[in-house]
């Protein structure tokens, strides 16, 4: 059993798992993005937000472990592939959006949204509903192009398109 655990080369299994952790934050941003918070504007606010609320309270946390997940992996393939160089190399640039991207999210899940988003996002209900659903929407949509950006540029630097 040992020896087959000496066998697997965990820089693969560290790839699977990042790329898996991708998929469910950035899937997780695309279906808030494109159906949820949409399909919120013919709600009254009181039930936007409460939905909102208990849409989030479950994706969250999973978005926060993805979050974690991506960063770990990331780090685990930096060391055992030895990459850190081209953190300094311009045809590499991908990679700096990778991690500019990541950074980005990570101090939205946990800094900004769990201690000024909530906040802000109840108080503007109250006060202009319609224009914070469509700040929410606008924010969204920024970081889900961020993303996708940075996703696009991660397959096509690695498989040698830049």
């Amino acid at each position: 059993m040992l020896a087959a655990l000496g066998a697997i080369d965990w820089g693969i299994v560290a790839r699977a798992v990042h790329i898996l952790a991708v998929v469910v934050w950035i899937g997780g941003v695309w279906l808030v993005t494109m159906v949820l918070l949409p399909g919120m504007r013919a709600k009254p606010p009181a039930d936007w937000v409460r939905e909102f609320d208990a849409i989030e309270h479950r994706f969250a946390p999973q978005a926060r472990i993805a979050v974690l997940l991506v960063l770990l992996s990331g780090l685990y393939m930096l060391y055992q592939y030895d990459l850190w160089d081209r953190f300094t190399e311009i045809q590499y640039w991908w990679m700096d959006l990778m991690v500019g991207v990541w950074l980005l999210f990570a101090l939205m899940l946990f800094v900004i949204e769990p201690f000024v988003f909530r906040h802000v996002v109840h108080k503007g209900a109250k006060r202009a509903p319609e224009a914070t659903l469509s700040l929410m929407l606008w924010l969204h949509r920024v970081l889900l192009t961020l993303s996708l950006i940075a996703i696009f540029a991660a397959v096509g630097g690695s498989q040698g398109l830049f």
